[in-house]
C-alpha cells in the first residue's frame, strides 16, 4: 500500500507502450489507459483515431512519491519515447500521439516545466522539446481491452515489433527503477 499517493497523466505516443514501461517502475502502483485534454466527452478510441477529438492518448500512473519521486517518473518518460516530435512517434502520427504531463497538482506542472527547462537548456535531445504542460481535463478511461494490452498481448505485431523493444530498451537503461530490483 502507498504511503504518499500522487497521480500524474502522461501522453508519451501510443498508450500501448507508456502503460507497458510503467507497469514494470518501482513504486508505480497503478497505470490506466486513458485519453485527455479533449473536446469531445468520454470518446472512443474510434474517435480518438479520426484525429478530430483534441484528445491525446495517455497513462494515468499512481505513485508512491515515498518510493519514486516524480522527477524520476519523468526521467523515464522522457526517455522512453521521443519529446521532440510534433504529433507524433515513430509510425504513429495524429495529435493523439502528442507527448504530454497533464497534472492534478499544480507543483507537478512547475517539476515539468523545470525539467523540461533545463533540459533544454543543456541541449539533451539535440531538438526542441515538445511536450506540452498542461492541467487535466476532460480525462476519460480507455475502452477495457486496452488495459494491461501488452501483458496480454505480448505477441500481437504492434506489440512484438514496437512495445516490446521499447519495454527492452526501459529494462536495459533503467534497471534500478525494475519492481524487484
Amino acid at each position: 500500500m502507498a504511503h504518499n499517493p500522487q497521480t500524474i497523466t502522461l501522453g508519451g505516443g501510443c498508450f500501448w507502450c507508456t502503460e507497458a514501461v510503467f507497469d514494470r517502475v518501482r513504486g508505480v502502483t497503478d497505470v490506466e489507459s486513458g485519453y485527455t485534454n479533449g473536446h469531445t466527452l468520454n470518446p472512443t478510441y474510434e474517435q480518438i483515431c479520426q484525429g478530430d477529438t483534441g484528445h491525446a492518448e495517455v497513462v494515468r500512473l499512481t505513485f508512491d512519491a515515498d518510493e519514486i519521486s516524480l522527477e524520476e517518473i519523468l526521467e523515464i518518460f522522457f526517455h522512453t519515447h521521443d519529446p521532440t516530435t510534433l504529433n507524433r512517434q515513430g509510425n504513429d502520427v495524429g495529435t493523439q500521439y502528442r507527448s504530454g504531463i497533464y497534472y492534478d497538482n499544480p507543483e507537478h506542472g512547475e517539476i515539468a516545466n523545470a525539467m523540461i527547462r533545463q533540459m533544454s537548456q543543456d541541449k539533451l535531445f539535440g531538438a526542441p522539446i515538445t511536450t506540452e504542460v498542461k492541467p487535466l481535463s476532460n480525462y476519460s478511461t480507455a475502452e477495457a481491452y486496452h488495459q494491461d494490452y501488452f501483458a496480454k498481448n505480448p505477441h500481437a505485431g504492434y506489440c512484438a515489433f514496437v512495445v516490446g523493444p521499447k519495454v527492452e530498451k526501459f529494462r536495459k537503461t533503467f534497471a534500478k527503477y525494475l519492481k524487484g530490483a
